[in-house]
């Protein structure tokens, strides 16, 4: 007998861990369009960019004398910027447990050709934190996209370090606290946890990060769009508005958009306090079922955004990784031709599974309706091999 389907679908399908959901009651009609056809460089548009740049501060309570800019090509840009225009000076520790922190990894061996000691683990762990040498520079990932591994807090990182850390913060930032003394570097998109469009990156310095700009001359050509000084002096005027190259003034429009939403729930605590809720309802599911666990080992270092899932049933363990994925995009191919769950499977390079957003602009009341189409789908899939074996 066929597994009935579930009474209810989500009222929003949309859990993709980037791009992600838009917030609640999006319509393009809220934005302002007014800075549509017109220059970035004109006075709307430095003001437009100004007015994200600062309410970005606000929201996530960044210290004054931290820089915020708006740069290009997303968290990626934002990443590679700091990476190429910073390190190089003293040995850097490279963490890595998931696909984006070992992109890092690869870029700051093979293409800068630094003097790099690799700190990493395998999918559903999370490297040595205790062995970060104070005296190195650091670039790790705060929370694992393609993991759901996260790190539990930034207690590990000296308060006296001589290095500087560098943080990709993308599906973490406005969702989990960050401990800003302790971070100099912080990139991330705003295409995660706050439902923006993509291409943008936004880096936020510390002074400490600044210092190291003006004192530091890599000995490597930059491409214009990582360039953040001249002369010496950092290029104030990224953080001031004047981005680098020409932005989307639409897409600028959605994230204020965006800013104001959140601001209007109550803020960066509000915003915390959906991932969590989301989070622990997709946990009350998990609890109770058998076929599926999570990739990641510690229950502290788990991910309240993208939360990584693996299947545990007995006979999909007895399959080779290729019938594995098939299975899984069996199950995802039928959720997303009901409209009950779209771009759920696990990331390319990750092990066989589940990914599902749990980031602040997803509604409780849609991972609730999602769990039992998870159950479908299995049960489905599952049917249907056991037919053909």
């Amino acid at each position: 007998m066929t597994k009935p389907k579930p009474p209810a679908r989500p009222a929003q399908p949309s859990f993709s861990s980037g791009p992600c959901a838009k917030r609640p009651g999006w319509t393009s009609s809220n934005l302002d369009n007014e800075t549509l056809g017109r220059s970035h460089r004109s006075k709307i548009g430095k003001a437009r960019l100004k007015e994200a740049i600062d309410r970005t501060r606000a929201l996530l309570g960044v210290p004054d004398d931290y820089r915020i800019g708006i740069v290009p090509a997303s968290d990626t840009g934002a990443v590679e910027m700091a990476m190429w225009s910073m390190l190089g000076t003293r040995p850097v520790d490279m963490l890595a447990w998931e696909s984006f922190g070992a992109g890092w990894v690869s870029d700051a061996k093979n293409q800068l050709k630094l003097k790099a000691r690799i700190l990493d683990a395998p999918y559903g762990d999370i490297a040595d934190l205790s062995a970060v040498d104070p005296d190195h520079d650091v670039v790790f990932t705060w929370n694992g996209t393609t993991s759901g591994v996260r790190v539990p807090n930034a207690d590990w990182i000296s308060q006296d370090r001589k290095g500087v850390v560098i943080c990709d913060a993308t599906s973490a930032i406005f969702a989990q606290p960050l401990d800003w003394p302790k971070l100099d570097v912080v990139t991330y998109s705003w295409q995660k946890v706050l439902g923006g469009e993509g291409g943008h990156g936004v880096l936020v310095l510390s002074p400490r990060a600044v210092e190291r700009l003006e004192n530091y001359a890599p000995p490597r050509p930059l491409p214009k769009i990582f360039r953040l000084t001249k002369g010496g002096k950092l290029i104030e005027g990224i953080f001031e508005g004047a981005t680098i190259n020409t932005p989307s003034m639409l897409c600028v429009e959605d994230y204020i958009d965006a800013l104001k939403w959140a601001a209007g729930l109550g803020g960066l605590e509000a915003l915390h306090g959906r991932c969590d809720a989301n989070a622990a309802a997709l946990d009350e599911w998990v609890s109770n079922t058998s076929w599926i666990d999570y990739l990641c080992i510690d229950p502290e270092n788990r991910s309240n955004t993208s939360v990584c899932l693996k299947i545990v049933d007995k006979k999909f363990a007895k399959l080779d990784e290729a019938e594995q994925r098939k299975f899984v995009k069996a199950m995802t191919d039928r959720l997303d031709a009901e409209g009950a769950a779209y771009d759920i499977g696990g990331y390319r390079d990750a092990p066989p599974g589940l990914r599902i957003w749990c980031g602040a602009t997803v509604e409780r009341g849609d991972i609730d309706a999602l769990t039992p189409w998870l159950d479908w789908a299995y049960a489905v899939v599952k049917k249907e091999l056991k037919s053909n074996t």
